[in-house]
């Protein structure tokens, strides 16, 4: 087991036709989720969604990086001081 680390991805959806390439990356992070929360925010035609995750450094930073590529999306990652580290 690795060192985790808690985290929020906050992501902001402009382009609602991307939404199932993001769910696609989301569901193949997914044992690391805890949990998610989307808002439609009609009036400007977006979704926000927050991401909360409990995985490895690196884990979190892949997960951020494919999101922020997709067309259409953005991303930003914010980091707790959580960390747990790896039983020995």
């Amino acid at each position: 087991m690795m060192e985790t680390r808690v985290a929020i991805i906050g992501i902001i959806v402009s382009e609602p036709e991307q939404a199932s390439r993001l769910n696609a990356v989301l569901h193949e992070y997914g044992e690391y989720i805890i949990g998610r929360m989307g808002i439609p925010y009609r009036q400007k035609g977006i979704q926000i969604i927050s991401v909360a995750i409990d995985a490895p450094q690196t884990v979190i930073s892949a997960l951020s990086g494919k999101i922020g590529r997709l067309k259409g999306i953005s991303a930003k990652t914010a980091y707790s001081d959580v960390i747990t580290k790896p039983e020995t």
